[in-house]
């Protein structure tokens, strides 16, 4: 059996962390439906799983020190949220092996971020790329 639901966590944490980066150093709510498209709660005002799902992605992604936020509004976003320091730095360093030397340097190292790389496989819409990215996020930490 495939494990849609993991190939789902990484697409959500991509398109997290990309808006928060999108956004920095500018605290934003963070709306599951800008995320991944509507999806109706059931007949009691439930919200659907694949919704919960990307909700939980964004709570994980603080609980791991990747951003933090002010306060949940409902279930549907997180209010104030902002990359830590920590993630800001993960996804802004420039990697010098995904450099290009025929670019101008300063276009060569934006490119070369892993911010560019997760913005990168989200546009190809390959899951095996976008897995392999989203796993750069999540290597040990330096001591």
């Amino acid at each position: 059996m495939a494990d849609l639901h993991i190939e789902d966590f990484h697409q959500d944490v991509a398109r997290i962390l990309v808006a928060l980066y999108n956004r920095f150093p500018q605290p934003a709510a963070l709306f599951v439906s800008d995320l991944i498209g509507e999806h109706e709660p059931d007949a009691f005002g439930v919200p659907a799983p694949r919704h919960l799902a990307c909700f939980s992605a964004m709570l994980w992604l603080a609980d791991e020190g990747f951003l933090r936020y002010g306060d949940t509004i409902r279930q549907e976003a997180i209010d104030q949220a902002c990359l830590s320091e920590r993630a800001f730095v993960l996804l802004s360093k420039a990697d010098s092996a995904q450099r290009d030397p025929e670019l101008p340097a300063s276009i060569a190292r934006q490119r070369a971020t892993l911010a560019q790389r997760l913005r990168d496989a989200l546009k190809s819409g390959s899951s095996s790329q976008l897995y392999d990215t989203v796993q750069l996020c999540f290597l040990p930490r330096d001591k």
